[in-house]
């Protein structure tokens, strides 16, 4: 990471970290490779502006609900549970809170779903007592993560109980080939990683518009 600005012609530069939210990674790591001081910096000649990570701007929300009309089409909302589940941890609650984030701007917009909620792989409330959560017929889980990987493919099926056990590689996976799960007396909708959205390119420049404005650059 240190050595990209050696490979970047343009004098000014806009940093939009990949991430889910903020954490160790966002706040330290590249903050100290980049050689940042700041929201904005004087590095090797160049400007730099150092922008909020994806996940936590608001226009997720919106991809949340794609996400999930997508995979479940003909649902009425009414009927139906919206889970967003993370990893969840004691060490950093930035992740949990732009999850919880999202599930109150989403209750909040009038999506029409019976209820929105949060749930987590190592903290509660915890996705594998989802079927305890939702009271309703029909339940659409959304992983926030920034991509597909071994807790999206294969320990939240496992979790859900729509998987056995863990096994073969994340690419052979069928959990979201096989929607709807019927299981636990509901219908249970899991999609695939938000961060895998083809629109996220868009929260990429709606990031670099709003620190635009934050910073009166606009």
């Amino acid at each position: 990471m240190r050595e990209a600005l050696y490979m970047i012609d343009s004098e000014e530069v806009y940093i939009v970290p990949d991430f889910i939210s903020e954490g160790y990674f966002t706040q330290d790591v590249i903050p100290r490779e980049l050689q940042l001081t700041g929201s904005t910096s004087r590095v090797r000649g160049k400007t730099l502006h150092y922008c909020l990570p994806v996940g936590v701007h608001a226009s997720m929300t919106g991809l949340i609900l794609r996400r999930a009309k997508e995979v479940a089409p003909d649902i009425n909302p009414a009927e139906t549970t919206l889970i967003i589940t993370g990893h969840g941890t004691g060490l950093n609650q930035n992740s949990a809170k732009a999850i919880r984030d999202q599930v109150n701007l989403i209750a909040a917009s009038g999506t029409g779903y019976a209820a929105v909620l949060d749930a987590y792989m190592e903290e509660r409330p915890l996705i594998a007592e989802w079927d305890q959560m939702a009271h309703t017929p029909n339940v659409i889980v959304v992983p926030f993560f920034i991509s597909d990987g071994l807790h999206s493919y294969q320990d939240i099926p496992v979790l859900l109980g729509i998987e056995s056990e863990v096994g073969s590689a994340a690419s052979q996976r069928e959990a979201f080939r096989q929607n709807p799960h019927h299981h636990r007396g509901k219908t249970l909708f899991y999609t695939s990683s938000i961060g895998t959205e083809r629109l996220l390119a868009d929260v990429i420049l709606d990031q670099i518009t709003d620190f635009d404005k934050a910073n009166k650059l606009l």
